[in-house]
């Protein structure tokens, strides 16, 4: 079963690296995204109903997913099962997971933003939740940072995480495990706001399953960055974000860099240093890129061995 993980993750890189996102159309994240946007109504009793769908559909994505995986082995046998399977749940890593695209959108922000920064507050806000049309060009530049060192935790060391552990069980539970990390994410993105009460269950499920990739995704990032140090500095600003998680990374990455890292009103990591210069902001996308190659190793040695 080593071996199926091992080239299911193998092709899941591939495939983000040759092709990067799936069009949405065709992409089963926006499927499932469509199924949350019908829970995302008032209900007469919200925090019960909000209960019900974090639990639901989370399960019933990885449910789908496992069946899919299985599939082959009831139809072919030997060899042809093993590989039918690994393709399959590379399929899965594939959308579950993404390096190319967080690394790309970041990077292609900070170059817009030198020569045109009205379209890079237009880009930015694929990376960011918050309002954009008051943020100076060192705001702008530390938004795309900090999203690339959140999105590391977020969008591949979580899915990551839960294939590499579902491994040592079975290929099916591999890719489940990642999938339903998946869906649990995309649960909160949509619902996990204050003024959204059916929201709540899916945000406090989220805060409880990030609670370990974003930890190690800010190992991964003082690693990347060679300064292993920067997690024990990291300490001291990791909880000021209003995310139990988000900020451990994004703590890191500015440790490591030397520069504050700052959404306005809300919280400022490392606040006595300088905001990212262009040149830091660009290191800073170049060591999530190089923590996001190290995810993959580890997770690949956890998934064989």
């Amino acid at each position: 079963m080593s071996v199926a993980a091992a080239l299911a993750l193998a092709l899941g890189v591939a495939l983000d690296a040759l092709v990067g996102e799936p069009s949405t159309r065709f992409h089963p994240v926006a499927w499932f995204g469509r199924a949350v946007g019908r829970a995302d109504r008032p209900w007469r009793h919200p925090r019960l109903a909000g209960a019900l769908v974090a639990f639901a559909l989370p399960l019933a994505a990885a449910a789908v997913v496992a069946a899919s995986v299985a599939l082959p082995s009831l139809l072919v046998a030997g060899p042809a099962a093993l590989a039918a399977g690994a393709a399959v749940a590379g399929l899965w890593v594939f959308v579950a997971s993404s390096r190319r695209a967080l690394v790309s959108t970041a990077a292609d922000v900070l170059a817009t933003l030198a020569d045109d920064p009205d379209a890079a507050r237009d880009d930015v806000r694929a990376l960011v939740g918050r309002d954009t049309d008051s943020l100076s060009v060192a705001d702008l530049r530390s938004a795309a940072v900090e999203s690339a060192a959140e999105n590391l935790a977020d969008g591949l060391v979580a899915p990551l995480t839960a294939f590499a552990l579902g491994a040592q069980v079975s290929l099916p539970v591999a890719a489940a495990a990642a999938a339903w990390v998946k869906a649990v994410n995309t649960l909160d993105s949509m619902l996990g706001y204050p003024s959204k009460p059916h929201g709540t269950a899916s945000a406090r499920l989220d805060d409880a399953v990030m609670w370990l990739p974003a930890r190690v995704s800010a190992f991964l990032l003082a690693v990347a960055g060679g300064d292993i140090g920067a997690l024990h500095r990291a300490a001291a600003w990791a909880r000021d974000p209003p995310s139990p998680n988000s900020g451990w990374p994004m703590a890191t990455l500015a440790a490591v860099l030397d520069v504050r890292l700052a959404k306005p009103g809300v919280y400022a990591l490392h606040p006595t240093a300088d905001p990212p210069t262009p040149e830091r902001a660009r290191r800073g996308v170049r060591i999530v890129d190089r923590a996001a190659v190290l995810g993959v190793a580890l997770t690949g040695v956890c998934a064989w061995v």
